[in-house]
């Protein structure tokens, strides 16, 4: 009896042995195995993953080192690991490229919304058959399968990008810096080596920690024994950011098995990977500059190129409307009380766009500005600022002086300092001021007026109000109906701002910036220039008149002691 149990036990054990040995040489269709993984598919979807949604990129060896059973294997392997994660738009988007000589791109992560239509797609793969250029697979996953044409996440939302390489055999292509970029780019590699794969390669692939990213197997049959560490991984519940001690000096974001740190806008992460240092914001910003970006500190700044100027909005560039115009420009403002603060703000605007119309720079035009009442102050020189924008920031932040009004104090002032080599003026540019007043001067203007203007200072003058006509003509330079400027309210400030500028960008005296400035002839001394230029043609025009009259006289004379001559010979 004991015998008999003995016998019928060693025929299971045979029967059992010979069927798996049956089973190993015939291996049953890829149909039959698919069944099984039904079984798999429904025990794990019972508990289905809960991590956040991501951005999964599988990456498949296809070389011909795989047999073709191995490579059935494989698609069985992803069919399983795909049941714990919900796919979908806005859950965890799966894209797949296989590999061998060429990468072939299976489907991106934007080509299927639901799981049943990713698992035919993998069902259909065919086997490729051919070399194993790894490296070549990752630059494509780094340069177009995580880009946001082909369905990737923007960066700024925060979507964990992961990436799994499954390979059996060496690289034929470099594989390190490739995968460093893609490191760089914030993908999380885990990667999959089977059977004899160097070690040293796997990791040169997957990130760090390689403990939690690295795993080799003894065959294609053992990768199933990896489907519920990926499951951990992929479906953490924790964020590692709470559970470790990151360092982050700005901000930590988990992944499903680790996290990285990132710096807020305006910085990047230092080499050690934990810090942030400053950035150029010119580099990280929409700055939109038409010709130039110039960071500071914290922010930025729009310039022009040399012969352009900045337009209103900040960003774009235009020519100036006096063209590249070369000037030493003082502006000498009336800030005495009568104006009140409401006007003297119209009277910043009025400077200002003159100021837009210019081309301000070190070798363009100069622009100082003098306010006066009882006193006089230099509110900037010549030589302070070389930018429009700074200009205008100056004019606006002045500070009314509302007392007397000193014009001819001021006049005074713009004579022997403002047009000073100490004060930033040119020899051989031309010299202009503009006098703007709303009443009668307090002291006397011609004197100071003539003095300027016979060193060479042509003088625009602009009266409002109740500003002396007879005090307007004095200051300016002659003729008057040219350089004398009007207006009875400040309301109509703009009109007159528009055809001072269209006479100034038109003066003959108004150099063009590319012409020799050093051949210009140089201006006389006060005390040997005594007078204009108009009154200096009236005389020579005089001393011709004087001259031909003389001659008249002389050819007169000289007929008379002809006949003088005459009759004494006669006698």
């Amino acid at each position: 009896m004991i015998k008999m149990k003995f016998q019928v036990l060693a025929l299971f054990c045979l029967l059992c042995c010979n069927g798996v040995r049956l089973d190993s040489r015939h291996p049953r269709p890829f149909a039959a195995r698919w069944q099984n993984v039904t079984h798999v598919q429904n025990k794990q979807s019972e508990n289905p993953c809960k991590s956040r949604p991501m951005d999964f990129v599988l990456v498949i060896d296809s070389s011909r080192s795989i047999r073709p059973d191995d490579y059935e294997k494989v698609k069985t392997f992803i069919h399983n690991l795909l049941q714990f994660l919900e796919i979908g738009p806005e859950a965890t988007r799966v894209g797949l490229l296989q590999y061998g000589s060429v990468v072939q791109n299976e489907f991106s992560l934007n080509k299927y919304s639901n799981k049943t239509k990713v698992e035919q797609a993998v069902k259909n793969m065919q086997h490729l058959a051919t070399g194993t250029m790894t490296g070549l697979a990752i630059q494509y996953t780094v340069e177009t399968a995580f880009t946001e044409a082909e369905g990737a996440r923007q960066a700024r939302l925060g979507v964990p990008r992961i990436a799994m390489i499954v390979t059996d055999g060496r690289p034929q292509d470099s594989v390190e810096e490739v995968a460093a970029q893609a490191r760089r780019a914030g993908i999380q590699i885990f990667v999959v080596g089977v059977g004899r794969v160097d070690m040293s390669t796997l990791k040169a692939m997957g990130s760090e920690p390689h403990t939690e990213h690295v795993y080799l197997v003894a065959n294609f049959s053992q990768m199933e024994t990896l489907l519920s560490v990926f499951q951990s991984k992929l479906c953490g519940g924790i964020a590692v950011c709470d559970t470790v001690d990151h360092q982050c000096q700005h901000e930590c974001v988990s992944s499903p098995t680790s996290y990285r740190c990132t710096c807020r806008n305006g910085f990047t992460l230092n080499p050690d990977g934990r810090t942030c240092k400053d950035v150029d914001p010119c580099q990280t910003v929409d700055h939109r500059c038409e010709h130039q970006c110039i960071s500071s500190t914290d922010s930025y700044i729009c310039k022009c190129m040399e012969g352009f100027m900045l337009a209103e909005d900040g960003r774009s560039c235009k020519k100036p409307e006096c063209g590249e115009g070369v000037m030493d420009l003082v502006f000498v403002i009336d800030g005495s009380k009568s104006l009140g603060h409401d006007n003297f703000e119209l009277v910043k605007q009025f400077v200002n766009g003159i100021v837009d119309a210019l081309d301000i720079s070190q070798t363009g035009t100069r622009v100082g500005l003098v306010q006066y009442s009882t006193k006089v102050r230099t509110e900037f020189t010549l030589g302070q600022y070389s930018a429009a924008r700074d200009i205008k920031e100056a004019v606006s932040g002045m500070r009314y002086m509302g007392r007397g009004s000193m014009t001819g104090s001021a006049l005074r002032h713009m004579y022997e300092l403002s047009f000073s080599a100490r004060e930033g003026a040119r020899p051989n540019v031309p010299h202009v001021g503009i006098v703007f007043t709303d009443g009668r001067s307090q002291n006397d203007v011609s004197e100071w007026a003539n003095k300027a203007k016979n060193s060479g200072v042509t003088i625009y003058a602009l009266g409002v109000g109740k500003a002396v006509e007879q005090e307007l003509r004095e200051m300016a330079t002659r003729p008057s109906e040219k350089y004398v400027y009007y207006t009875e309210d400040f309301e109509k400030l703009e009109e007159v701002t528009k055809k001072l500028k269209s006479r100034i960008c038109n003066a003959p005296f108004l150099l063009d910036a590319t012409s020799d400035i050093t051949a210009m002839p140089q201006v006389k001394p006060a005390e040997e220039n005594t007078c204009q230029c108009e009154d200096l043609i009236m005389f020579q025009k005089q001393v011709t008149d004087k001259l031909r009259s003389l001659e008249r006289n002389i050819e007169g004379m000289t007929t008379r002691l002809k006949l003088l001559e005459d009759q004494l010979v006669k006698k």
